[in-house]
């Protein structure tokens, strides 16, 4: 019987509770709201093209499932010495479901590729590849950006990059300090959300941003990305400006007075909503704006 079922051929079929976990969906407004966003600024809020509607539910979970199960693919090790995985921070893969977490990652983003390539602006197009260019190399080898350190950071800009795809499918004006502002965010971001990982990440012997400077100088370093992203956005919002100096800038000096993994991993929470916190307080002013006409 055992020659009937090959191992080569032997997959696991990942229940969807597991594919949840790994696409973790309280971080989707990464790549949705910066999206929505996006359409926002350029003007084109109400537009209901089938590119548009398709790029939104291609960003949503198979686009999360590439860039976090590529992720957790790669770091089985790590993860394995994580306490935070296994739950809402993220899955923790057991053995024999990486073949399954590739091909299901294949499969769900191949398609949407390809229709997309046909729908969108070649603009527009080379943007979103070159987004998921970059998160691929931030995991896989032999580029695995995560483990080269400040590299792994400033890769991270793609979080920013969905912010230009709507301008460049209308061919509206690129909102290029929003997006520098947000490029800041998510370096910055990184920073301090690796804090957390430096025991497990130390252990595995991967070297990131977080394991170079240690807590404190991580913790600084996050800062600053905070501080300049702040600046950057203030000429288009100060409001929300001031809300991501608040939120981010305030849990970055919260871990500088106690710079330690284990409080970064108290704080990691206000980390997760800190993009909802800012975007609900853009949102406000959006909604202003409909009801003024």
């Amino acid at each position: 019987m055992s020659r009937l079922q090959p191992r080569s051929f032997a997959f696991t079929l990942l229940p969807l509770r597991q594919v949840l976990l790994v696409s973790r969906p309280a971080l989707w407004v990464n790549t949705l709201g910066v999206a929505v966003t996006g359409l926002w600024l350029s003007g084109q809020l109400w537009n209901m093209s089938a590119g548009w509607l398709l790029l939104l539910v291609y960003l949503s979970l198979p686009f999360n499932l590439l860039i976090y199960g590529l992720n957790d693919f790669s770091d089985m090790a790590e993860d394995a010495r994580s306490e935070r995985k296994g739950g809402w921070q993220g899955a923790r893969l057991r053995s024999g479901e990486e073949n399954s977490l590739l091909w299901l990652i294949l499969a769900l983003n191949l398609p949407f590729l390809l229709v997309l390539a046909w729908l969108l602006s070649p603009a527009a197009y080379g943007v979103l590849l070159l987004c998921a260019g970059l998160f691929a190399a931030y995991s896989l080898r032999p580029l695995r950006f995560k483990t080269r350190p400040f590299l792994d950071g400033l890769s991270n800009v793609a979080y920013a990059l969905p912010l230009l795809i709507p301008a460049l499918m209308v061919g509206a004006a690129v909102p290029a300090l929003a997006c520098a502002a947000l490029c800041a965010y998510a370096v910055g971001k990184h920073a301090f959300d690796a804090v957390q990982d430096i025991p497990a990440d130390a252990a595995a012997h991967t070297h990131t941003v977080a394991t170079t400077l240690g807590a404190l100088g991580a913790a600084r370093y996050a800062l600053a990305w905070f501080g300049l992203a702040g600046a950057l956005l203030w000429p288009l919002s100060p409001l929300s400006s001031s809300a991501l100096w608040l939120v981010c800038g305030g849990m970055a000096l919260r871990l500088l007075r106690r710079p330690t993994s284990e409080q970064a991993a108290r704080l990691y929470p206000l980390s997760i909503v800190s993009p909802w916190i800012v975007g609900a307080v853009s949102g406000v002013q959006l909604v202003y704006v409909l009801a003024k006409g």
